[in-house]
């Protein structure tokens, strides 16, 4: 099998989980570029890959002989990097949110079509053990017609968070804060297990405890889907610990949840049961990051080979951003928002 040739662009804190895939990949991965604004961060990823060249500009490795560039810099680069990088031939696997704006995330996915490229989003905790289990049960009708969903995240960002970088809580390039930065994955989570598009959205956004920043640090919002399910989610990052996400599914025949990576399933009849996660990745970061971005990684390495669509393409990475834009759209307005909806 021959290697896949791949480029770091944005060499910081998420950065590590990516230099540990590499390695843990290394029969199918060749480093070659490693590309950070800042020298030394580049050479510092670039040192642990033999002949992995450090840069500053992504731009000089356009029409290179790379397969692959992985984006892990700021949200408001994605857009712009992935489409010239599809451009140029090459496939995309950008760190979520794809964009900061539906119409740069519709030019993405247009663009990875127009080229003949794939393009990818980082979601990884769909590949928690637990998480692809519950997506079977549910589809298999285990837990019958679905009811209603919640999710509940509780973490800690604090005014230092903010203060150590020049785009976290910003509108203009973060485009967010708790909800497009740190509840994006356990939405995509919902999303994705519930299996149907939204029908409208009616949420608030505030920010209480953050005065250094704009952006909000606490959400709430209903969400109605098109199955009949209704999701209510809760996002605050003022809390004094990261407490482990909760997400519960309910349906008329039983329910299921997530509490971080490990799965419970009570269907009506039985006796509840957990799904521990099987550790399969690579332990790097903070906990809440999870094992699973190496397993993405080679899902999309695979989905390139085989010539085979990506499960978490473009368009499945569309529809975390657009129930984030969407509560945001809400807040903003002080209204439902029915989908479609322009940003």
């Amino acid at each position: 099998m021959s290697k896949l040739k791949v480029a770091m662009i944005g060499c910081g804190r998420i950065s590590e989980v990516y230099k540990g895939s590499f390695k843990k990949l290394s029969d199918e991965v060749e480093v070659l570029y490693a590309v950070d604004t800042d020298m030394k961060k580049a050479e510092e990823f670039a040192s642990h890959f033999d002949g992995c060249i450090a840069l500053t500009d992504y731009k000089e490795i356009l029409g290179s002989d790379i397969d692959v560039a992985h984006l892990g810099t700021p949200h408001y680069l994605h857009a712009p990097m992935a489409i010239d990088f599809m451009n140029h031939g090459h496939h995309v696997l950008t760190e979520k949110p794809m964009a900061i704006s539906l119409k740069d995330a519709d030019e993405m996915i247009e663009t990875s079509k127009k080229n003949g490229v794939k393009l990818g989003v980082i979601f990884q905790t769909r590949y928690v053990r637990g998480c692809v289990e519950l997506k079977k049960l549910i589809e298999d009708g285990k837990i019958g017609n679905l009811l209603g969903a919640r999710s509940y995240l509780s973490w800690s960002r604090p005014d230092s968070y903010y203060a150590e970088s020049d785009w976290k809580g910003t509108w203009d390039k973060e485009g967010g804060g708790v909800l497009i930065d740190q509840a994006i994955h356990s939405l995509d989570r919902v999303i994705w297990l519930v299996g149907s598009d939204i029908e409208w959205i009616e949420g608030t956004m505030v920010n209480r405890s953050h005065k250094v920043v704009d952006v909000e640090d606490t959400s709430e919002a209903l969400v109605q889907f098109k199955n009949g399910c209704l999701y209510q989610l809760y996002a605050c990052n003022a809390y004094p610990i990261n407490a482990p996400i909760q997400i519960e599914i309910v349906g008329d025949k039983g329910k299921v949840g997530l509490i971080q990576d490990t799965a419970w399933v009570h269907i009506d009849g039985e006796e509840r049961y957990e799904i521990e996660e099987a550790f399969e990745g690579i332990d790097i970061g903070p906990s809440y990051w999870g094992t699973s971005h190496v397993l993405q990684i080679q899902d999309f390495y695979s989905a390139i080979r085989e010539d085979r669509p990506f499960c978490l393409d473009g368009e499945e990475g569309r529809r975390a951003l657009e129930l984030v834009l969407g509560i945001y759209k809400s807040a903003r307005e002080g209204k439902r928002i029915f989908l479609p909806f322009e940003d």
